[in-house]
């Protein structure tokens, strides 16, 4: 694997882990007390501005220079954070994969997808902001 490759590699670990912690808050905490959609939308302006403030940081301490690397770095990120979305719903919820994608499908799964491909572009977007 090479030095670049690496370096997209744990950028978009660290981004992952990072926002998926606090996305474990509104599934743990938040949901259960305002109900899912009104959680969704409140955590949603918030997690799009720790992914801005985490993406922007994780650019230059993983030396993402380009805007491919950045968009290499939110792709595989996003693709972990929907893995781990289905595994966490399979293994801890008993939600079957095909019931988990349509709830994508009608809200809040549909405002959570839009906020997870917001993140996934986020540090495409951050690293064009700095130019």
């Amino acid at each position: 694997m090479s030095s670049a490759a690496r370096r997209i590699a744990g950028a978009a670990l660290a981004y992952w882990a990072l926002i998926f912690a606090l996305g474990a808050l509104r599934i743990l905490w938040l949901a259960p007390r305002l109900g899912e959609s009104f959680a969704v939308l409140a955590e949603l302006p918030a997690m799009l501005g720790a992914s801005w403030v985490t993406a922007r940081w994780l650019l230059g301490r993983w030396r993402i220079a380009t805007p491919s690397q950045a968009l290499a770095m939110g792709a595989l990120a996003f693709a972990m954070l929907i893995g781990a979305e289905v595994l966490l719903a399979t293994l801890a919820f008993g939600v079957p994969p095909r019931q988990w994608l349509a709830s994508l499908l009608r809200s809040p799964g549909a405002i959570g997808l839009a906020g997870q491909a917001a993140f996934g572009l986020l540090p495409v977007l951050a690293i064009r902001a700095r130019r």
